[in-house]
Protein backbone atom coordinates (compact mmCIF):
# COMPACT_ATOMS: atom_id res chain seq x y z
CA UNK A 1 0.00 0.00 0.00
CA UNK A 2 1.16 3.54 -0.72
CA UNK A 3 0.23 6.40 1.58
CA UNK A 4 -0.18 9.16 -0.99
CA UNK A 5 -1.60 9.22 -4.52
CA UNK A 6 -2.55 11.66 -7.22
CA UNK A 7 -5.94 11.73 -8.88
CA UNK A 8 -6.38 12.06 -12.64
CA UNK A 9 -9.79 13.14 -13.92
CA UNK A 10 -10.57 11.92 -17.47
CA UNK A 11 -12.98 14.69 -18.34
CA UNK A 12 -14.87 13.71 -21.49
CA UNK A 13 -13.24 11.03 -23.69
CA UNK A 14 -13.98 10.64 -27.36
CA UNK A 15 -16.61 7.90 -27.36
CA UNK A 16 -20.37 8.06 -27.58
CA UNK A 17 -22.10 10.55 -25.30
CA UNK A 18 -24.06 8.46 -22.80
CA UNK A 19 -25.07 11.09 -20.24
CA UNK A 20 -26.13 14.74 -20.45
CA UNK A 21 -23.36 15.61 -17.99
CA UNK A 22 -20.56 14.80 -20.47
CA UNK A 23 -19.03 18.16 -21.48
CA UNK A 24 -18.93 18.78 -25.23
CA UNK A 25 -17.98 22.35 -26.12
CA UNK A 26 -14.48 23.65 -25.34
CA UNK A 27 -15.93 25.90 -22.66
CA UNK A 28 -17.82 23.02 -21.03
CA UNK A 29 -14.78 20.74 -21.15
CA UNK A 30 -12.48 23.38 -19.64
CA UNK A 31 -14.98 24.34 -16.93
CA UNK A 32 -15.54 20.69 -16.00
CA UNK A 33 -11.77 20.19 -15.76
CA UNK A 34 -11.44 23.28 -13.56
CA UNK A 35 -14.21 22.04 -11.27
CA UNK A 36 -12.55 18.62 -11.04
CA UNK A 37 -9.25 20.28 -10.12
CA UNK A 38 -10.93 22.30 -7.39
CA UNK A 39 -12.42 19.05 -6.06
CA UNK A 40 -8.96 17.47 -5.77
CA UNK A 41 -7.77 16.22 -9.16
CA UNK A 42 -4.10 17.00 -9.66
CA UNK A 43 -4.19 15.96 -13.34
CA UNK A 44 -6.90 16.58 -15.94
CA UNK A 45 -6.92 14.30 -18.99
CA UNK A 46 -8.38 16.08 -22.00
CA UNK A 47 -10.07 14.97 -25.21
CA UNK A 48 -12.11 17.40 -27.31
CA UNK A 49 -15.39 16.99 -29.15
CA UNK A 50 -16.97 18.58 -32.19
CA UNK A 51 -19.40 21.08 -30.64
CA UNK A 52 -21.97 20.43 -33.39
CA UNK A 53 -22.00 16.62 -33.37
CA UNK A 54 -20.56 15.75 -29.94
CA UNK A 55 -18.18 13.28 -31.57
CA UNK A 56 -14.53 13.02 -30.62
CA UNK A 57 -12.24 15.34 -32.56
CA UNK A 58 -8.55 16.09 -33.02
CA UNK A 59 -9.01 19.70 -34.14
CA UNK A 60 -6.10 21.71 -32.66
CA UNK A 61 -8.29 24.82 -32.43
CA UNK A 62 -10.61 23.04 -29.99
CA UNK A 63 -7.67 21.91 -27.84
CA UNK A 64 -6.33 25.46 -27.90
CA UNK A 65 -9.57 26.86 -26.49
CA UNK A 66 -9.74 24.25 -23.74
CA UNK A 67 -6.12 24.55 -22.65
CA UNK A 68 -6.09 28.34 -22.68
CA UNK A 69 -9.26 28.51 -20.59
CA UNK A 70 -7.78 26.13 -18.00
CA UNK A 71 -4.48 28.02 -17.92
CA UNK A 72 -6.32 31.33 -17.50
CA UNK A 73 -8.25 30.01 -14.48
CA UNK A 74 -7.21 30.33 -10.84
CA UNK A 75 -6.44 26.61 -10.61
CA UNK A 76 -3.27 25.03 -11.94
CA UNK A 77 -3.80 21.31 -12.66
CA UNK A 78 -1.33 19.25 -14.62
CA UNK A 79 -2.70 19.13 -18.17
CA UNK A 80 -2.67 15.75 -19.89
CA UNK A 81 -3.76 15.80 -23.55
CA UNK A 82 -4.70 12.66 -25.42
CA UNK A 83 -2.68 11.70 -28.47
CA UNK A 84 -4.95 8.74 -29.05
CA UNK A 85 -6.97 10.18 -31.92
CA UNK A 86 -6.10 9.40 -35.53
CA UNK A 87 -5.81 5.64 -35.05
CA UNK A 88 -9.34 4.60 -36.01
CA UNK A 89 -9.70 1.85 -38.60
CA UNK A 90 -13.17 0.60 -39.53
CA UNK A 91 -13.04 -2.40 -41.83
CA UNK A 92 -15.69 -3.18 -44.42
CA UNK A 93 -16.72 -6.51 -42.93
CA UNK A 94 -15.69 -10.18 -43.10
CA UNK A 95 -16.46 -10.53 -46.81
CA UNK A 96 -14.81 -7.30 -47.96
CA UNK A 97 -12.58 -5.77 -45.27
CA UNK A 98 -11.02 -3.23 -47.66
CA UNK A 99 -11.42 -0.47 -48.57
CA UNK A 100 -11.87 0.91 -45.09
CA UNK A 101 -15.38 2.00 -44.14
CA UNK A 102 -16.81 5.28 -42.90
CA UNK A 103 -15.46 6.30 -39.53
CA UNK A 104 -11.86 5.51 -40.41
CA UNK A 105 -9.43 8.23 -39.33
CA UNK A 106 -5.80 7.23 -39.76
CA UNK A 107 -3.23 10.00 -39.29
CA UNK A 108 0.56 10.25 -39.34
CA UNK A 109 2.60 10.51 -36.16
CA UNK A 110 3.15 14.20 -36.86
CA UNK A 111 -0.57 14.85 -37.41
CA UNK A 112 -1.49 13.08 -34.19
CA UNK A 113 0.82 15.38 -32.23
CA UNK A 114 0.00 18.77 -33.79
CA UNK A 115 -1.90 19.95 -30.69
CA UNK A 116 0.81 18.62 -28.36
CA UNK A 117 3.53 20.44 -30.29
CA UNK A 118 1.62 23.71 -30.21
CA UNK A 119 0.30 23.66 -26.65
CA UNK A 120 3.11 21.77 -24.86
CA UNK A 121 1.11 20.12 -22.07
CA UNK A 122 3.08 18.54 -19.27
CA UNK A 123 1.72 15.07 -20.18
CA UNK A 124 0.20 13.45 -23.25
CA UNK A 125 -1.02 9.89 -23.66
CA UNK A 126 0.31 7.18 -25.96
CA UNK A 127 -1.89 4.09 -26.43
CA UNK A 128 0.59 1.21 -26.37
CA UNK A 129 -0.89 -1.25 -28.80
CA UNK A 130 -3.37 -2.27 -31.46
CA UNK A 131 -6.59 -3.90 -30.34
CA UNK A 132 -10.25 -4.49 -31.03
CA UNK A 133 -12.03 -1.81 -29.06
CA UNK A 134 -15.51 -0.76 -28.05
CA UNK A 135 -16.19 1.13 -31.28
CA UNK A 136 -18.06 -1.66 -33.08
CA UNK A 137 -17.46 -5.16 -34.44
CA UNK A 138 -15.27 -3.96 -37.35
CA UNK A 139 -13.42 -1.22 -35.45
CA UNK A 140 -9.71 -1.52 -34.66
CA UNK A 141 -7.58 0.91 -32.63
CA UNK A 142 -4.30 0.87 -34.57
CA UNK A 143 -1.01 1.72 -32.88
CA UNK A 144 1.91 -0.09 -34.50
CA UNK A 145 5.34 -0.42 -32.94
CA UNK A 146 6.72 1.98 -35.53
CA UNK A 147 4.02 4.57 -34.86
CA UNK A 148 4.57 4.39 -31.10
CA UNK A 149 8.32 4.73 -31.47
CA UNK A 150 7.98 7.77 -33.75
CA UNK A 151 5.43 9.46 -31.48
CA UNK A 152 7.45 8.77 -28.32
CA UNK A 153 10.61 10.18 -29.88
CA UNK A 154 8.79 13.35 -30.95
CA UNK A 155 7.15 13.81 -27.55
CA UNK A 156 10.53 13.38 -25.86
CA UNK A 157 12.02 16.16 -28.01
CA UNK A 158 9.11 18.42 -27.08
CA UNK A 159 9.82 17.91 -23.38
CA UNK A 160 6.39 16.38 -22.74
CA UNK A 161 6.01 13.35 -20.46
CA UNK A 162 4.14 10.48 -22.17
CA UNK A 163 1.60 8.55 -20.14
CA UNK A 164 1.77 5.04 -21.56
CA UNK A 165 -1.73 3.59 -21.78
CA UNK A 166 -1.76 -0.19 -21.30
CA UNK A 167 -4.96 -2.10 -22.07
CA UNK A 168 -3.59 -5.65 -21.99
CA UNK A 169 -0.45 -7.57 -21.09
CA UNK A 170 1.04 -7.50 -24.60
CA UNK A 171 1.03 -3.70 -24.50
CA UNK A 172 3.67 -3.81 -21.79
CA UNK A 173 6.06 -5.26 -24.36
CA UNK A 174 5.74 -1.97 -26.24
CA UNK A 175 6.44 -0.10 -23.00
CA UNK A 176 9.64 -2.04 -22.37
CA UNK A 177 10.75 -1.65 -26.00
CA UNK A 178 10.23 2.13 -25.92
CA UNK A 179 12.34 2.33 -22.77
CA UNK A 180 15.06 0.19 -24.38
CA UNK A 181 15.04 2.51 -27.41
CA UNK A 182 15.73 5.45 -25.10
CA UNK A 183 12.63 7.43 -26.12
CA UNK A 184 11.06 7.31 -22.64
CA UNK A 185 12.63 9.37 -19.87
CA UNK A 186 12.64 8.33 -16.22
CA UNK A 187 10.42 7.83 -14.41
CA UNK A 188 8.20 5.97 -16.89
CA UNK A 189 4.54 6.86 -16.36
CA UNK A 190 2.05 4.05 -17.03
CA UNK A 191 -1.75 3.91 -16.93
CA UNK A 192 -3.26 0.42 -16.49
CA UNK A 193 -6.65 0.57 -18.21
CA UNK A 194 -8.80 -2.30 -16.94
CA UNK A 195 -12.16 -3.68 -17.97
CA UNK A 196 -12.16 -2.29 -21.52
CA UNK A 197 -13.94 -4.70 -23.83
CA UNK A 198 -11.39 -6.94 -25.61
CA UNK A 199 -8.69 -5.75 -23.21
CA UNK A 200 -7.63 -7.03 -19.80
CA UNK A 201 -10.58 -7.95 -17.56
CA UNK A 202 -10.63 -5.92 -14.35
CA UNK A 203 -10.29 -8.74 -11.83
CA UNK A 204 -7.50 -8.56 -9.26
CA UNK A 205 -5.54 -11.44 -10.77
CA UNK A 206 -5.16 -9.64 -14.09
CA UNK A 207 -4.32 -6.32 -12.45
CA UNK A 208 -1.55 -7.86 -10.34
CA UNK A 209 -0.19 -9.71 -13.36
CA UNK A 210 0.19 -6.40 -15.20
CA UNK A 211 1.77 -4.71 -12.18
CA UNK A 212 4.34 -7.51 -11.89
CA UNK A 213 5.40 -6.83 -15.50
CA UNK A 214 5.93 -3.09 -15.12
CA UNK A 215 9.40 -1.66 -15.78
CA UNK A 216 11.51 -0.92 -12.69
CA UNK A 217 10.83 2.49 -11.21
CA UNK A 218 7.57 3.00 -13.07
CA UNK A 219 4.98 5.34 -11.57
CA UNK A 220 1.59 3.95 -12.44
CA UNK A 221 -2.12 4.56 -12.11
CA UNK A 222 -5.06 2.28 -12.70
CA UNK A 223 -8.78 2.49 -13.30
CA UNK A 224 -11.73 0.40 -14.37
CA UNK A 225 -14.78 1.49 -16.30
CA UNK A 226 -18.42 1.70 -15.31
CA UNK A 227 -19.60 0.70 -11.88
CA UNK A 228 -16.16 -0.52 -10.81
CA UNK A 229 -14.54 2.89 -11.22
CA UNK A 230 -14.98 3.99 -7.61
CA UNK A 231 -14.11 0.56 -6.12
CA UNK A 232 -10.92 0.76 -8.18
CA UNK A 233 -10.23 4.16 -6.62
CA UNK A 234 -10.09 2.35 -3.27
CA UNK A 235 -8.14 -0.59 -4.69
CA UNK A 236 -5.46 1.49 -6.42
CA UNK A 237 -3.36 2.55 -3.41
CA UNK A 238 -3.49 -0.99 -2.04
CA UNK A 239 -1.57 -2.17 -5.12
CA UNK A 240 0.79 0.81 -5.29
CA UNK A 241 -1.16 2.72 -7.94
CA UNK A 242 -2.47 6.22 -8.39
CA UNK A 243 -6.12 6.87 -9.26
CA UNK A 244 -8.13 7.85 -12.32
CA UNK A 245 -11.83 8.69 -12.36
CA UNK A 246 -14.04 10.76 -14.65
CA UNK A 247 -16.88 10.78 -17.15
CA UNK A 248 -14.72 9.33 -19.91
CA UNK A 249 -15.04 5.96 -18.19
CA UNK A 250 -18.09 6.09 -15.92
CA UNK A 251 -21.36 8.03 -15.90
CA UNK A 252 -22.74 7.17 -12.44
CA UNK A 253 -21.87 8.35 -8.94
CA UNK A 254 -24.21 5.75 -7.43
CA UNK A 255 -26.97 3.48 -8.70
CA UNK A 256 -29.36 5.69 -10.69
CA UNK A 257 -27.44 8.89 -9.86
CA UNK A 258 -25.67 10.51 -12.79
CA UNK A 259 -22.21 11.80 -11.98
CA UNK A 260 -20.26 14.93 -12.74
CA UNK A 261 -16.49 15.02 -12.97
CA UNK A 262 -16.24 17.10 -9.81
CA UNK A 263 -18.61 14.73 -8.01
CA UNK A 264 -16.51 11.69 -8.94
CA UNK A 265 -13.33 13.40 -7.80
CA UNK A 266 -14.92 14.55 -4.55
CA UNK A 267 -16.18 11.03 -3.79
CA UNK A 268 -12.71 9.66 -4.55
CA UNK A 269 -11.09 12.14 -2.16
CA UNK A 270 -13.53 11.03 0.55
CA UNK A 271 -12.74 7.35 -0.06
CA UNK A 272 -9.00 7.91 0.06
CA UNK A 273 -9.22 10.12 3.14
CA UNK A 274 -11.11 7.42 5.03
CA UNK A 275 -8.37 4.96 4.05
CA UNK A 276 -5.70 7.28 5.43
CA UNK A 277 -4.30 7.99 1.94
CA UNK A 278 -3.20 11.56 1.25
CA UNK A 279 -4.15 13.18 -2.07
CA UNK A 280 -1.27 14.96 -3.77
CA UNK A 281 -1.41 18.50 -5.16
CA UNK A 282 -0.56 19.41 -8.78
CA UNK A 283 2.81 20.86 -7.81
CA UNK A 284 3.70 17.71 -5.86
CA UNK A 285 2.88 15.67 -8.96
CA UNK A 286 5.06 17.93 -11.10
CA UNK A 287 7.96 17.28 -8.77
CA UNK A 288 7.32 13.53 -8.49
CA UNK A 289 7.11 13.05 -12.26
CA UNK A 290 9.87 15.57 -13.10
CA UNK A 291 7.48 17.40 -15.40
CA UNK A 292 8.49 20.36 -17.54
CA UNK A 293 6.17 23.36 -17.36
CA UNK A 294 6.03 25.09 -20.74
CA UNK A 295 3.43 27.78 -20.16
Amino acid sequence: MISEVFITCAVTGGGAVTTPNVPITPEEIADSAIEAARAGAAVVHIHVRDPKTGRGSRDPALYRKVVQRIRDSNVNPVINLTAGMGCDLVLGGPDCPLPAAAGTDMASAQERLVHVEELRPEICTLDCGTMNFRGGREYVMVNTAGMLSAMAARVQKLGVRPELEVFDSGHLLHVHELIEEGVIDNPPLVQLCMGIRYGAPDNLTNLLALIHQLPPGAIYSTFSIGRKQLPYAALAPLVGANVRVGLEDNRYLARGQLATNAGLVQRTVEILDRMGVRVMSPDEVRQKLALKVHA
